[in-house]
């Protein structure tokens, strides 16, 4: 088990935003508001704390550099800096309890399989969506607004690094 990364939004785009107020891949403005939601930040991949932090609504396309046809939506991320997910082999802790969908896809953007797994599911799903057939990466969305949160990939071992 846990042979998967879990990446959030490159942190070169989140610094973009919060430099810009633009959304890097599209120019379009970027808002900023007092959080009134859980989010989460697509950088460190924690929930906002609503009423005390402020957060960025930008439009982003989670399949850029994997398909050319774009599928952009909105995502918010920390209007302050924050320290973006880096774990390998864990899920974010603070993903757990909210309503998750994971989609997993194949080449050309094609969804193999999609499944909602209760919080105590999430690593086998992952491994389980990982291991079917013909399955590249899977992204995880909220089942409530469809939005995207991020993406996983198997772990690369050190000895597949090295070759």
């Amino acid at each position: 088990m846990a042979g998967f990364q879990v990446s959030p939004i490159d942190s070169a785009i989140t610094e973009a935003v919060r430099n810009t107020l633009k959304s890097p891949q599209y120019g379009h403005p970027a808002h900023v508001e007092r959080a009134a939601g859980y989010g989460p930040c697509r950088a460190c991949l924690k929930q906002f704390r609503a009423g005390q932090e402020d957060r960025i609504l930008f439009t982003y396309n989670p399949f850029a550099g994997l398909d050319e046809y774009p599928s952009p939506g909105p995502v918010f991320i920390h209007a302050k800096s924050c320290q973006h997910y880096a774990q390998t082999g864990e899920f974010p802790p603070e993903l757990r309890a909210l309503p998750l969908t994971l989609e997993a896809y194949g080449d050309n953007r094609w969804i193999i399989a999609r499944e909602r797994p209760a919080e105590h599911e999430i690593e086998q799903a992952v491994e389980r969506l990982l291991h079917t057939g013909g399955v590249r990466y899977i992204h995880v969305r909220n089942t409530e607004a469809g939005c995207y949160i991020a993406r996983i990939e198997r772990s690369i071992s050190a000895e597949e690094k090295s070759r």
